[in-house]
């Protein structure tokens, strides 16, 4: 039994792909109270009110930025999970605040309204882009996680637990390269390729929800997770999806990493392994912090896509995009 059966819970950005995920996983299988979605985009909220006529569910027109609104919407809240951000690496440059608002001061207000309404414990969700970030994108949510990891330093005093899991790219998701790619395959065009070489991070949809409902479980307040998950290489995934495709390089995007990182070797000395996880523990430690079980990284380590020692095959690719 998890500490979310039978509670109340909210998502920020609760129409998203984790979003639509969450919600049918912890109607199904943990019996909620209710479960809040909030997020600002009317016509996503009533396509998936469609989909989803569970009583038990509220829905709420919202955006982080207005405090106040969450305030009024965390109001009887038991547990958060804040996935509400602008994702866009290359929009990102282009609008670079519009992004410091939501993904930082949004995130502040989340952090400031679960405190002010009681909430038991918030799980925020990152991205491999916050380890090391060279785009604005990753340095906001780099900042973000450092925002709920530091809130714990006044919202313990509260009993209000954060937490942060960041994990990599997300198969299924909004804006995955595998439809993208299965488009082009079905009008017989070529795969843009940005670089031969380049590697990434994967995780399943319902891994990932796992992965946060796990945390909320495991958290006692100012962890970083990081779920131990395989790599894959871009152009074995390309052979899993049409073997020979035709292909063309088109050179890496502007704040686009070769390699994806979700743990820096400048944080190995504060993090521990786990049997499913990696545990980055805060920069400072404080009174409210209960260290994880778990042996230390050797000094230096890294966690990268290039250096992972967990490697899907082709095969395993297949049956990954098989199960959707």
């Amino acid at each position: 039994m998890s500490v979310i059966d039978e509670s109340s819970i909210l998502i920020t950005g609760g129409t998203g792909s984790f979003g639509k995920a969450f919600l049918q996983e912890v109607l199904t299988a943990h019996n909620p109270r209710r479960v809040a979605i909030l997020s600002r985009d009317e016509l996503k909220q009533s396509e998936m009110r469609a989909h989803f006529t569970d009583k038990r569910i509220r829905w709420f027109l919202g955006d982080i930025r207005d405090k106040d609104r969450l305030i009024r919407a965390f109001h009887g809240v038991d547990y958060v999970v804040h996935a509400a951000a602008l994702k866009q690496v290359d929009t990102a440059e282009y609008n670079p605040f519009e992004y410091v608002q939501t993904n930082i001061l949004g995130s502040q207000n989340v952090i400031d309204a679960a405190i002010d309404s009681g909430v038991k414990k918030v799980v925020a969700l990152s991205t491999d882009k916050a380890s090391s970030p060279i785009n604005l994108y990753g340095a906001t949510k780099l900042t973000a996680d450092k925002l709920f990891v530091a809130a714990n330093n006044y919202s313990y005093s509260y009993n209000t637990a954060m937490a942060v899991v960041r994990y990599g790219n997300v198969m299924g998701s909004r804006g995955s390269v595998i439809p993208f790619f299965q488009k082009l395959i079905a009008e017989n065009k070529p795969l843009p390729i940005t670089d031969p070489n380049m590697t990434r991070f994967w995780i399943t949809l319902p891994q990932a929800v796992q992965f946060v409902i796990d945390s909320f479980d495991s958290m006692h307040g100012g962890e970083l997770y990081v779920p131990r998950i395989p790599s894959m290489r871009i152009m074995d995934l390309v052979e899993a999806l049409k073997p020979g495709a035709e292909t063309h390089v088109v050179g890496i995007r502007p704040g686009e990493k070769l390699h994806e990182e979700m743990i820096a070797s400048d944080d190995s000395y504060r993090t521990l392994r786990q049997a499913d996880r990696y545990v980055v523990q805060p920069t400072v430690k404080e009174w409210w912090f209960k260290d994880s079980e778990g042996e230390a990284v050797a000094e230096g380590f890294s966690y990268s896509s290039d250096t992972n020692d967990q490697w899907l095959t082709i095969p395993e690719l297949q049956n990954w995009i098989a199960k959707g």
